[in-house]
């Protein structure tokens, strides 16, 4: 950690913020944003994606050897941007995310299969405008786990929307990302002081191995 986190997370810790939410009992994963234009290094969105690409990948596998919910999201604009309100004049780059393209398709690497969703959105929480709230109701979830980028943005967006409708909020730092490491950072410690619990894929893993190994949906 830098200097600055650590003497913010002792005071942080002396006033009572960064208690563990922990699992509750039906999980899902969402994976933000892990498209081609946000994972190709030479797009202006873009970034060394490879080791968020690695850590959602063994994300998928547990969830899917489970068959626990999972879901994607995307975001895309109308070729005329009338969909894309302020922001695109905010971020113009995001002029490359045009509905239809394969820009704004997920990376090869995740590769959705027909029963994961792909959830369409137009700014940066996968909350905001979209219908993912009535289908985590209508499967019951009550966890989210937040995969993908960037941290300082789309994912930290989800995760303070995630605790506000309600839901457990875990993180997994090694499965998201940013362009640098400084709003990485600082945004996992903020998210993982207020909105959510910042974990490992390890820790995940094994959550799920040990509460839903036994279980009729899979075994480990």
């Amino acid at each position: 950690m830098t200097d600055w986190i650590d003497e913010t997370e002792a005071t942080y810790t002396e006033r009572e913020f960064g208690k563990d939410v922990g699992f509750g009992n039906r999980p899902a994963l969402v994976v933000i944003d892990l498209i081609n234009a946000f994972t190709d290094p030479e797009s202006n969105l873009g970034m060394d994606a490879t080791p968020v690409l690695e850590a959602t990948t063994r994300l998928l596998e547990a969830f899917r050897r489970y068959d626990l919910p999972r879901y994607f999201t995307t975001v895309a604009f109308e070729e005329s941007y009338g969909d894309a309100g302020l922001f695109i004049e905010k971020v113009p780059a995001l002029k490359e995310l045009r509905l239809g393209t394969d820009r704004v398709s997920v990376d090869d690497q995740l590769a959705p299969r027909n029963d994961e969703r792909v959830v369409l959105k137009k700014y940066a929480s996968a909350f905001f405008g979209t219908d993912l709230q009535t289908e985590l109701t209508t499967n019951s979830v009550d966890t989210l786990v937040l995969a993908g980028v960037t941290t300082s943005g789309c994912v930290r967006a989800t995760a303070v929307d995630s605790l506000q409708h309600g839901y457990r909020t875990i993180v997994p730092a090694d499965a998201v990302g940013d362009r640098a490491d400084g709003p990485h950072e600082a945004n996992l410690f903020d998210i993982d002081a207020k909105y959510g619990d910042v974990v490992t894929t390890d820790a995940v893993v094994a959550h799920l191995d040990e509460s839903f190994g036994n279980s009729a949906s899979g075994t480990p």
